[in-house]
């Protein structure tokens, strides 16, 4: 009886041990209770913003991209509460996409929003990523996540967003990065509201 309980006791162990296969990925995502410093002045910064139009430009395009050069290029804050800010992003005519800045999971995260004219989100949407936990109020990073690798994004390519507003408040700068090298930035004029 003795070495039956033994046998089950290991057993039990040895099955615990393992983990449960249906533990996401992003577990580890889940461990914080709050924003960071940095990244709740971040939200703030934008936040601030709430309610105003900027006008933008392409600065920088890697070979082989749909380029956005001769785009008219607008971001609208207009979202802007403790938890959330959403940045509705135009190209011209094109209004199917909205940067999301979210509170989920004690972390600030990255979603891009992207719909048809009718509300309907389109096959690629909500993809993005938390922040690194290192940027500043002025500074996030935002890897991709696995839900993005996973159901959203068709390949991995190291992708990584940063978001960059200058000190001063002037500018605010998205950029896409693939293996730490931008392939995509634009920049907005926060200094002149539309």
């Amino acid at each position: 009886m003795i070495k039956n309980f033994f046998i089950l006791f290991l057993s039990l162990l040895i099955i615990t041990g393992c983990g449960s296969p249906g533990q996401p990925e992003e577990a580890e995502d889940t461990e914080r209770t709050e924003l960071t410093p940095g990244e709740r002045g971040f939200l703030n910064n934008l936040a601030s913003l709430c309610g105003q139009s900027f006008r933008g430009e392409q600065i920088f395009l890697a070979e082989g991209r749909d380029s956005w050069e001769d785009e008219e290029l607008i971001m609208h804050v207009t979202v802007c509460e403790e938890d959330r800010v959403h940045i509705p992003f135009h190209v011209s005519e094109d209004e199917s996409r909205t940067w999301m800045f979210l509170v989920e999971d004690g972390r600030l995260r990255l979603r891009h929003d992207h719909r048809y004219p009718d509300g309907t989100p389109h096959d690629v949407h909500l993809y993005g990523g938390y922040s690194d936990g290192e940027g500043t109020e002025y500074r996030q990073h935002f890897p991709v996540d696995e839900f993005s690798k996973r159901e959203v994004l068709d390949e991995e390519r190291g992708r990584e967003w940063q978001v960059v507003l200058d000190e001063d408040m002037t500018t605010y700068s998205y950029r896409l990065l693939y293996y730490g090298e931008i392939v995509l930035q634009a920049d907005f004029d926060l200094t002149n509201p539309l």
